[in-house]
């Protein structure tokens, strides 16, 4: 063995064994991040809905409600589609500023829902959601073409939703809310690979790799308050 063959060896051994320790690092971040926006979210929803001044800004004018979700859409979008223009930094605080301002939007679950289901609803909501993410990061079997045949099933699932908004059934409600259900929970499986499979391929825990990690956050985080929105709808005891 030549001196080449030794370096590029060496170079290969040090590399992989980088890959090797970034990955558990980069995983725990993931869930890490996913875990806080949940418990903003929660905290502002909660807040919002006990704060009756707050309420009434927030759903006595249109137009700060629309400023929310035209806001929440833009930062979701602006993160997914700019991740490697912006700083670490920058992609977490917009992480951290989209919770909130899905927290003050979920906040009517607190008036619609006793504090018992919401509770329950929301343990079920976790249970459903480990058990699929642990499927997904075990599995052999590739979930590419499942999650195509779900994004597919998503945008079927949102026109409804938009030509129920007009339409105003309950069955229809009730319909979007199971098959809601069934799209979120394998979509938990699929980007929990998905995420698996790209941060096995980071060379490091740096910066860049650190963005994915967040991305990957926030796309668990998605899948999570979905899953929870839609069960709620099904099992959620509305008050009297």
């Amino acid at each position: 063995m030549n001196y080449n063959d030794f370096h590029y060896g060496t170079v290969a051994q040090n590399r992989d064994l980088e890959m090797q320790t970034a990955f558990p690092v980069l995983m725990r971040k993931v869930y890490t991040w996913m875990t806080l926006a949940l418990v903003l979210t929660g905290l502002t929803a909660y807040g919002v809905a006990t704060s009756p001044g707050i309420l009434m800004a927030l759903y006595s004018n249109s137009a700060v409600m629309w400023g929310l979700v035209i806001a929440e859409f833009a930062l979701v979008f602006g993160i997914s589609a700019a991740i490697n223009r912006l700083s670490l930094t920058t992609a977490t605080l917009m992480f951290v500023a989209y919770s909130v301002i899905n927290g003050a939007l979920l906040s009517s679950i607190f008036l619609i829902y006793t504090a018992t289901s919401i509770t329950s609803v929301f343990f079920i909501t976790a249970a459903t959601f480990a058990v699929m993410a642990l499927i997904g990061y075990t599995t052999k079997t590739d979930l590419t073409s499942v999650g195509k045949i779900l994004f597919m099933a998503l945008i079927g699932l949102v026109i409804a939703t938009i030509v129920n908004m007009f339409i105003g059934s309950s069955g229809l409600t009730m319909i979007c809310s199971y098959v809601g259900v069934l799209i979120f929970v394998g979509l938990t499986a699929y980007d929990s690979q998905k995420i698996k499979q790209m941060l096995q391929q980071a060379p490091d825990a740096g910066e860049a790799s650190q963005k994915l990690a967040l991305l990957g956050a926030l796309s668990l985080y998605l899948d999570f308050i979905n899953l929870f929105i839609y069960l709620l709808r099904i099992f959620g005891e509305k008050k009297d």
